[in-house]
C-alpha cells in the first residue's frame, strides 16, 4: 500500500474525536445534512451524538439546574435515533488536570479533554471543572461493522473533529463549516448543492 493509500485508509478510520459529515448521498432522514461525534468505537460498535440538529426545548425544563451549565444555545439537542427517553451530556474540562467525579474522559486532543458528564452526579460536583457543556437527547448508535459498511458505501465523510464544533452557538452551519476546512476536493463539497442538476 502506497503513502496516498495508507492516507486515505486514515482519513476513513474512524475513532473517538472523529466527524462523520453526511454525504448527499445519504438517505436516512435521520442522518441528511448532520456532523456526528464520535464518542466510542470499539469491536463491538460505535456510538457518537448529531452535533448540528438543536431543538426548542431548554436543557433547565427537563434537567433542571444543568440548564445553568449548558452552552448557549442552552437547548437539548437530538442526539440521535437511539435512547430519545434518555439524555447523554458531552463536555470539556477546564483543566485538563482537573477531572471531576461523574465524569469520563473520551477524546483528548492537544490538551483539550473533552468526555461524558453523568447526569445523575450532583452538580455542583462537577460544574466548576466544565469550561463547556451540551445535552443530546437520545444518540447515534452502530453495531460492528455497521459504520463501516456505511463509510465504505459513501454514506459519511469521516475527517477530524474540532472540539469547537461541540460548543458552537450558531450550529446550523456546522456541516459546511467542517467540509469548507477540509484539505483537497472536500472542501468543494460545502458549497454543492442536494440536487446536482441545479449546480
Amino acid at each position: 500500500m502506497g503513502d496516498a493509500e495508507q492516507d486515505a485508509e486514515r482519513e476513513r478510520t474512524v475513532r473517538a474525536g472523529s466527524l462523520l459529515v453526511a454525504t448527499p448521498g445519504m438517505t436516512d432522514p435521520n442522518f441528511a445534512d448532520t456532523v456526528v461525534l464520535m464518542l466510542d468505537v470499539d469491536a463491538d460498535g460505535a456510538l457518537g451524538v448529531v452535533l448540528n440538529r438543536p431543538s426548542p426545548v431548554l436543557v433547565s425544563e427537563v434537567l433542571g439546574e444543568w440548564g445553568e451549565v449548558a452552552t448557549e444555545p442552552e437547548v437539548l439537542f437530538h442526539g440521535g435515533p437511539v435512547g430519545v427517553e434518555g439524555a447523554l451530556a458531552v463536555a470539556q474540562l477546564a483543566d485538563p488536570a482537573d477531572e471531576p467525579v461523574g465524569f469520563r474522559a473520551v477524546w483528548v486532543n492537544q490538551g483539550t479533554v473533552l468526555g461524558i458528564v453523568d447526569l445523575d452526579a450532583p452538580l455542583e460536583l462537577v460544574s466548576g471543572s466544565l469550561s463547556g457543556l451540551r445535552v443530546f437527547a437520545g444518540y447515534a448508535g452502530w453495531g460492528a461493522q455497521q459504520l463501516r459498511g456505511e463509510v465504505a458505501r459513501g454514506d459519511w465523510y469521516v475527517v477530524p473533529g474540532d472540539e469547537r464544533d461541540v460548543f458552537r452557538v450558531d450550529p446550523e452551519t456546522l456541516r459546511r463549516d467542517v467540509l469548507r476546512r477540509q484539505p483537497g476536493e472536500l472542501a468543494w463539497h460545502s458549497t454543492r448543492p442536494d440536487d446536482p442538476a441545479l449546480n
